[in-house]
């Protein structure tokens, strides 16, 4: 298997999509917002259903061009539909990998990742790629989670479990689920100045009752009918069962009323 493969552990289940069509620049993109401005050429690698995308189109407006890209064809039709929804035109797409990106040397002024390197076989080679479809004086940025540093209230059992299970099948796909703590020396491997990198860390908090039922959820939904349930079973990691069980706790604790949920990224700025 070629070091870059890696699968996709999340797949486009509609319990996925729940969580992805609710990030926005604000809440997912927040360290790079003073980096954008009217008139840039942004590439935005794993798109997903577009949210993101069609604000950091509205930052760089009217002017400016965003190229959305994303190995797969079906969620790149979300896309399209987001970003016409939301009436920005300068929106072009793509199906790319990020290991070789199939545009120019110094396209784009911002080249934006967001959860994306945790799930790529070779994270290196991801941002060298990035790094080289950059202009000198660019930004590459990326954000991802730290599934090893998620940490909840009050202490369910059964999401322990979960927390051990999906960093043993995100591993078992080529992936790194705790790629946030990673970032600064993935930067550093590919090629980028210390001078040139700012690393920092943000987080998700869901405490509200509505926050607690969505995350819960989704992540209720994500466990027994998502691609990752799927390959939870079939790579020997996990029974039926015992998904089951874990979707329970995940209600159990959306159930509490003192429930509190963090999720923390990892986050790198990268001047060219």
């Amino acid at each position: 298997m070629p070091k870059e493969t890696a699968v996709y552990t999340h797949g486009h289940h509609e319990s996925v999509l729940r969580s992805h069509r609710w990030r926005t620049a604000a809440n997912s993109a927040a360290y790079l917002l003073p980096e954008l401005r009217p008139g840039q050429d942004v590439l935005d690698v794993g798109c997903g259903p577009g949210t993101i995308t069609a604000d950091l189109a509205a930052l760089v407006a009217p002017t400016g061009t965003v190229t959305a890209v994303d190995a797969s064809e079906s969620v790149l039709d979300q896309a399209r539909e987001t970003a016409a929804a939301a009436g920005v035109a300068q929106v072009r797409f793509a199906v790319a990998d990020v290991h070789a990106l199939d545009f120019p040397d110094d396209s784009f002024d911002i080249v934006h990742a967001h959860q994306v390197l945790q799930h790529v076989g070779d994270p290196v080679r991801a941002l060298s790629e990035m790094r080289r479809v950059c202009r000198p004086g660019g930004v590459v940025a990326a954000r991802d989670a730290d599934y090893g540093a998620f940490t909840w209230f009050p202490a369910v059992p059964g999401l322990d479990g979960w927390q051990e299970l999906y960093r043993e099948v995100a591993r078992a796909n080529g992936g790194e689920p705790d790629a946030g703590r990673r970032l600064l020396s993935w930067a550093r491997r590919a090629g980028f100045a210390d001078s040139g990198i700012t690393a920092t860390a943000t987080n998700w908090c869901f405490t509200s009752p509505e926050e607690r039922a969505w995350w819960s959820g989704l992540w209720a939904d994500r466990t027994t009918a998502s691609r990752y349930g799927e390959l939870a079973v079939g790579g020997g990691h996990a029974t039926r069962a015992r998904l089951a069980e874990i979707a329970g706790a995940w209600r159990e604790w959306g159930a509490d009323e003192d429930g509190w949920f963090m999720v923390p990224h990892g986050e790198i700025l990268c001047r060219v």
